[in-house]
């Protein structure tokens, strides 16, 4: 732009509290998941699910610890494409796990 400073004024800290609020609800999903899968005799397609849940849960950690670093700095840049589809990847798979989790 033209040199003059950017006041980003609360935005930032909304956004990382938004990224907190995604993966602690992420973080109860699984949760719930494993306790679905204890209390169900844990047979194969609950033990596969929960695995899954666990992975998309670690991947949607390190996105979103990544742009909660990212937001730190006065200019922070856009959430990258590549990101994106990983949040939303990591939201389908967990959708598709608590799915398989009721049959």
């Amino acid at each position: 732009m033209n040199g003059v400073a950017r006041d980003p004024g609360l935005q930032p800290e909304r956004t990382r509290l938004a990224w907190r609020r995604t993966t602690l609800s992420c973080t109860v999903v699984l949760a719930l998941a494993a306790k679905q899968a204890l209390h169900a005799g844990a047979g194969p397609a609950a033990v596969v699910a929960v695995s899954l849940s666990a992975l998309a849960w670690l991947a949607m950690l390190v996105v979103a610890h990544r742009r909660v670093l990212r937001m730190g700095s006065a200019r922070p840049r856009p959430l990258t494409v590549r990101g994106a589809l990983a949040v939303a990847g990591c939201a389908v798979v967990l959708a598709g796990c608590a799915t398989a989790m009721l049959f």
